[in-house]
């Protein structure tokens, strides 16, 4: 295969970590894969509640610009917010194929969350419960807007050819939101529910699955001349 890029973006509050299992799994096919830390996580998660959600969009945008300007065509996945910025970006740059990994259109299902903490409550999963309590209220808002901006001016512009991945168990981003996402988007599009999977697809029990599902569709259909 010749040399392909593929830009991968993680979720709100997240990191590289959500995503950097399917990138491992693209670079063993041949890809060269980027994965980087959006504005106010990481080591700057301290400061996300002073980041407005355009610098997520500014930021992800000046890197494929680079990307693009130095390979041509790239391929882009996003996971849960990560999805809103990929749709941004396929919509203004040169993006052969966009794969969404609970994409966030329909972010919160407030019974499933209450599920989910009280899960991590009895398991004693004090890491997660941590991070949604330090997450500030001002961040919130910005992701809201930015699910907005997405969903009022950049769904119905989608036309590349995308694969919409859905876990049937999330219990963050609803299942509804995939089909949702898949009625909108006017390009070619397919719909993948993963029927164990919670919020992160990539490390849950069908990771390979799923590695395997977006290896189908960015892999042979470049080999088909897609």
């Amino acid at each position: 295969m010749a040399e392909r890029h593929c830009l991968l973006l993680h979720g709100f509050t997240g990191g590289p970590y959500e995503v950097l299992p399917l990138a491992e799994h693209l670079e063993g096919l041949g890809y060269v894969c980027h994965v980087p830390t959006l504005p106010g996580h990481g080591d700057e998660f301290s400061a996300i509640g002073q980041i407005p959600f355009h610098h997520w969009l500014d930021s992800a945008a000046e890197l494929t610009e680079r990307l693009t300007r130095e390979h041509g065509e790239i391929d882009l996945v996003g996971f849960s917010m990560g999805g809103l910025l990929s749709m941004y970006l396929a919509n203004r740059y040169p993006v052969r194929r966009l794969v969404l990994l609970s994409a966030a259109a329909i972010y919160v299902s407030p019974v499933r969350l209450a599920r989910d903490m009280a899960y991590r409550i009895r398991i004693k999963d004090w890491e997660q419960l941590g991070r949604v309590r330090r997450t500030p209220f001002k961040a919130a808002v910005q992701f809201m807007k930015l699910v907005r901006l997405v969903k009022q001016q950049e769904l119905r512009r989608v036309t590349v050819p995308t694969l919409i991945v859905q876990g049937k168990q999330d219990h963050i981003v609803h299942p509804r939101s995939a089909h949702y996402i898949y009625r909108r988007i006017r390009g070619e599009r397919e719909l993948y529910l993963l029927e164990q999977s919670k919020h992160m697809v990539c490390t849950d029990p069908e990771a390979q699955q799923l590695f395997h599902k977006v290896e189908q569709f960015l892999v042979h259909a470049q080999q088909e001349g897609r």
